[in-house]
């Protein structure tokens, strides 16, 4: 309804961004509440964050109150009527068929760099579209404000005056890491995806604690593998790409980018599943990325990760765990790495 192929329109009016409105099409906290006494869900069985995994949603900047999606909501309640426990699967399967429609979307170079972008930095700065062509989408601008119809991307914040949209939850972030992975193999037919190599080499972070196998498995099968062209704007948002896509497609984590504490942003920090809480071992990473000719730096790099790392080991969030590791990850070139626990 919101391509202008025809005048069609003009007879309706678009209310989706209207502020009144925000809440119509989700659930508030106070409603998933009710729901819950409503319908008998036991809180006790609901062993996840949902605010993570399901809320997120606001549709204008001036909206009152973010919004849970019905759907994810209602799956996961679902599952704990029916069989008096939650999912398995934490993330409904029928959202894999947002990652179909994103892979008819990016129909250019263009619209897979913006992709990249949002899944780097968790959102993008635009604009709100209210109608467009949908024979233009080859246009950036057209592009992100489908997704944001799409539920694939919300309303943040304004920041220094303009429109910041943002991933609105866990569960959309990996329709994007899934697609990314797909598109990494469709860009380079040289990377190499092993699922059984993939797993065991995360099940050796998890329980055991080993660091070597996963990193040793990205490097040989996908870093090593890029292309000379590929490695031109290579820096580490890419290697974290990388890293996260083979984490995000297993059950033992869930994985957490540029996440928070008081002295900083952590890289990448490997949280185990809540359906899980027998693994052994978290992680905290900190990213290093160095040109095949920039060796002399490798000190420098060794030192400023250390450094960042005794930072996170003191914040309040991980003071006195011992089941949360500390690793410095440097990739050198794309055919040399070091990886150690600080």
């Amino acid at each position: 309804m919101l391509d202008d192929l025809t005048s069609g329109f003009n007879i309706a009016a678009n209310l989706t961004l209207k502020p009144k409105y925000n809440e119509m099409m989700g659930f508030t906290q106070q409603e998933v509440d009710a729901l819950m006494d409503e319908t008998g869900v036991d809180p006790n069985l609901i062993n996840v964050d949902m605010e993570t995994y399901y809320d997120g949603y606001l549709f204008h900047p001036d909206g009152k109150n973010r919004v849970y999606n019905p759907s994810m909501i209602l799956y996961f309640f679902n599952q704990i009527l029916d069989e008096g426990r939650p999912p398995q699967n934490i993330i409904d399967d029928n959202l894999k068929t947002d990652y179909n429609r994103l892979r008819r979307m990016v129909q250019n170079e263009e619209n897979r760099n913006t992709l990249i972008e949002i899944v780097q930095n968790n959102g993008i700065m635009s604009d709100v579209i209210s109608k467009f062509s949908i024979d233009r989408l080859e246009d950036t601008k057209y592009f992100i404000s489908l997704l944001f119809y799409m539920g694939l991307l919300t309303v943040d914040k304004y920041r220094d005056g303009r429109l910041y949209l943002k991933i609105p939850n866990y569960s959309i972030r990996t329709v994007y890491w899934e697609y990314l992975e797909q598109l990494t193999l469709e860009w380079n037919k040289d990377v190499m995806i092993d699922l059984r190599q993939q797993t065991d080499a995360v099940w050796q972070l998890a329980y055991p604690g080993n660091l070597h196998p996963y990193i040793e498995y990205v490097s040989k099968n996908i870093f090593s593998r890029l292309s000379n062209r590929d490695l031109q704007q290579f820096d580490e948002k890419y290697i974290k790409i990388m890293l996260l896509n083979g984490l995000f497609q297993s059950k033992l984590y869930v994985p957490r980018t540029e996440k928070e504490v008081e002295n900083g942003y952590i890289d990448i920090f490997l949280q185990r599943s809540p359906l899980l809480p027998d693994i052994k071992y978290e992680w905290v990473w900190e990213l290093k990325y160095l040109k095949k000719g920039d060796r002399k730096a490798l000190q420098s790099a060794r030192n400023d990760a250390r450094t960042q790392l005794d930072k996170y080991r003191n914040a309040r969030e991980f003071a006195e765990r011992t089941d949360v590791r500390f690793a410095s990850i440097i990739f050198i070139g794309k055919d040399k790495f070091e990886a150690e626990e600080r």
